[in-house]
């Protein structure tokens, strides 16, 4: 039974129309470029749902008088310079801990086995005490 795909033919006066191909009668290169083109037509269908959606959003922000550059800025929390860690993990370096923020799994573990908070903190893990 020959591999058949049905695709909507835009050539219609606004209306979609399916198209049959038998993609078994097509060539290696012909499968190629449809696929090329697949991929083309989702990404600028995608492309115009996003730039649709944006145009109902700044309309709907001009309506209420402000435009949608203001009122995406003006929510944003101001960018907080990143906080050096305080605590490093006790096997793996890499796994730090400002101090703020919720505490990780791994500060609690190292608590709950013995260590101090002094033990995990970078400033007292100068050398090594192994």
């Amino acid at each position: 039974m020959p591999m058949q795909a049905t695709f909507p033919d835009h050539s219609g006066h606004g209306k979609h129309h399916m198209a049959d191909f038998d993609l078994e009668a097509l060539s290696l290169s012909e499968l190629k470029k449809m696929q090329k083109d697949i991929a083309k037509a989702i990404t600028t269908y995608e492309d115009r749902q996003k730039a649709e959606a944006r145009a109902k959003v700044e309309a709907i922000a001009r309506e209420l008088g402000y435009s949608l550059a203001e009122l995406v800025d003006g929510e944003a929390k101001p960018k907080r310079a990143p906080v050096a860690p305080k605590y490093r993990h006790p096997e793996n370096p890499a796994l730090t801990w400002s101090g703020r923020e919720r505490k990780p799994q791994w500060f609690g573990d190292a608590l709950s086995a013995g260590k101090t908070t002094a033990d995990l903190a970078i400033s007292s893990r100068v050398a090594p005490t192994h």
